[in-house]
């Protein structure tokens, strides 16, 4: 019984292409494309086959006393304001990242849920982008994301003024 029908192929080209399988994920890249350099995003952010990408849930701030737990957060000064808990939420996505070997450049996509502040009565998107510049286009990364920006009702607790997901991308 003759299960393959088409051409034969010799163990030279066989060989060559299993050889060569290795090759392709090597290939493997993350372009990211910005039209403006001096914009604090990116357009977009092109991820081929074969590269490895984390998802990251979202994240929210820590309470600004590091002794203090989120059973003792009763006001949003125990958390600080959008700035604040920017930095405070960055700060944790580049553990996380570290802790699994990318870094904040190999970010490809950020995705921010921001509250509205009760003491301005709207989101404070100015104080977002002031904690994101200390996370990109720095000295220490000099790189940039592809972002969305959302206002929304509420937060998973009354304090919270600002949850981040992402997406990172590196070579394999």
């Amino acid at each position: 019984m003759r299960l393959f029908t088409g051409p034969r192929i010799s163990a030279l080209a066989l060989a060559a292409a299993v050889a060569a399988a290795p090759f392709a994920s090597a290939q493997a890249q993350v372009t990211k494309i910005q039209s403006n350099p001096q914009a604090l995003i990116l357009d977009a952010a092109d991820v081929k086959a074969g590269t490895d990408i984390i998802f990251l849930s979202g994240q929210l701030a820590s309470p600004v006393d590091p002794k203090k737990t989120f059973a003792d957060v009763k006001s949003i000064d125990d958390l600080g304001d959008t700035k604040t808990q920017t930095i405070s939420v960055l700060t944790k996505i580049k553990a996380l990242l570290e802790a699994r070997g990318y870094t904040m450049a190999d970010l490809v996509k950020l995705t921010l849920f921001v509250a509205a502040d009760p003491k301005l009565g709207h989101m404070d998107f100015a104080g977002a982008n002031e904690g994101f510049k200390q996370f990109f286009k720095t000295a220490d990364n000099p790189t940039t994301v592809a972002r969305s920006t959302f206002q929304v009702a509420a937060l998973a607790g009354p304090y919270f003024l600002i949850e981040i997901e992402g997406i990172a991308a590196k070579k394999k």
